[in-house]
């Protein structure tokens, strides 16, 4: 996989949006799908040239054919430090004309303040029963995959919330086994749904991946095979 910013050493003489690197997206038999990315480091000048450091939120729909590289992303946000702008408005239309000229696709981008509520959960790491309760929202801690590109470790927390009972033992196997796994947070969560999908046949499927944060960024992948209602853009601690 060709990147023109992940993985290289020498110096990036690109500016704005051409440093954005968009990467291809292996669209499935998934029906719904958005990609919730946080900016915790996100620095740019008010009017009045005074910085101002927020929490940026940008949403990328799965219909997108492009996503774009998580690295290629933070150079881009990073040059905005030493760019002024009028208003939030300004800035964030600025943002949004950037990325949307990138993946070729509507996105949303805003500034936040605060995070919701992670769900009421059980967990698949502890919990005793041999199989699943439906409908009943289960969290499995600690999965790791490797970045395809650079081979270094990725972290999240997986969300899994369906009409079907899972065995855990099956299920737990399944997400440890992706830990040499080589994928971007996106194709992880999309094998995880579709291998669910595939198993279980279900009339409601939701699974959402919490990755810890790189450079300042998280990438947190939602699917569903309904219009996603469960999963908000809720923080965990260790994120």
């Amino acid at each position: 996989m060709k990147t023109s910013v992940l993985g290289k050493t020498n110096k990036i003489i690109k500016k704005g949006k051409s440093l954005l690197d968009p990467i291809k997206r292996h669209r499935d038999s998934i029906k719904h799908g958005i990609d919730i990315w946080n900016v915790y480091d996100f620095m740019y000048l008010d009017k009045n040239k005074i910085p101002q450091l927020k929490v940026l939120e940008i949403q990328i729909s799965y219909d997108s054919n492009l996503i774009i590289e998580s690295k290629s992303m933070k150079l881009y946000l990073n040059e905005f430090y030493k760019k002024s702008f009028m208003n939030n408005h300004e800035l964030l239309k600025k943002i949004t004309k950037d990325l949307e000229s990138v993946i070729k696709n509507p996105i949303k981008v805003r500034l936040i303040n605060n995070f919701h509520n992670e769900p009421i959960y059980k967990s698949l790491n502890q919990v005793k029963q041999k199989i699943t309760t439906p409908n009943i929202m289960y969290k499995f801690n600690g999965f790791r995959s490797i970045c395809p590109v650079t081979s270094q470790p990725d972290f999240a927390n997986i969300y899994i919330y369906t009409d079907k009972p899972i065995e855990v033992s099956w299920i737990n196997k399944y997400l440890i086994s992706f830990k040499e796994h080589g994928g971007f947070h996106e194709k992880c969560i999309d094998e995880i749904y579709i291998k669910l999908e595939q198993k279980l046949n279900p009339k409601h499927l939701e699974v959402c991946g919490r990755f810890q944060r790189r450079g300042g960024i998280d990438i947190n992948p939602i699917r569903g095979n309904k219009k996603i209602k469960l999963f908000k853009n809720f923080r965990e601690f260790n994120q």
